[in-house]
């Protein structure tokens, strides 16, 4: 089976890629600044790990097949930076030109065999002490078999 942190920091550096904008794995993302990282201004994209689900052989044989589940939330000021955002994740995640992702997704102990948006929620606002923020969820799952 493949180990999950590297699908993890591959897809992080995807969505990076995609969107042109910070990716946070499980927090808020931080860009180097005047005096040396801080907290990456709206927009951005946190990813987080959900739970995944494993196919092919019994889990104790390093063959099987993982699907591993994240959730990309956009966060931004308005509504439509939040679309603009996931429009990018989707594009970038699922988005296809002829029979190519149109983003690779390399992994060194795996290849990716199929990549799925199984959610996307929407924005939703909010108000924080920082002022109101907008958000908006998207939930893939990416599959990957040992190389």
């Amino acid at each position: 089976m493949t180990a999950r942190l590297p699908v993890t920091r591959a897809l992080a550096a995807l969505v990076e890629k995609a969107t042109g904008r910070p990716c946070g794995i499980g927090e808020l993302p931080r860009v180097e600044g005047k005096s040396g990282f801080e907290p990456a201004t709206a927009p951005y994209t946190i990813l987080d790990s959900l739970p995944g689900e494993f196919g092919g052989p019994p889990l104790w044989d390093w063959h099987a097949d993982a699907a591993w589940s994240y959730q990309v939330t956009s966060v931004g000021e308005r509504g439509d930076q939040v679309e603009w955002l996931a429009d990018r994740v989707r594009a970038g995640v699922v988005g296809r030109t002829d029979d190519r992702w149109s983003y690779d997704l390399h992994l060194l102990e795996g290849r990716v065999i199929d990549r799925e948006l199984t959610y996307d929620a929407g924005g939703e606002p909010s108000v924080s002490a920082a002022g109101a923020i907008v958000s908006y969820v998207q939930r893939v799952t990416i599959t990957v078999t040992p190389a």
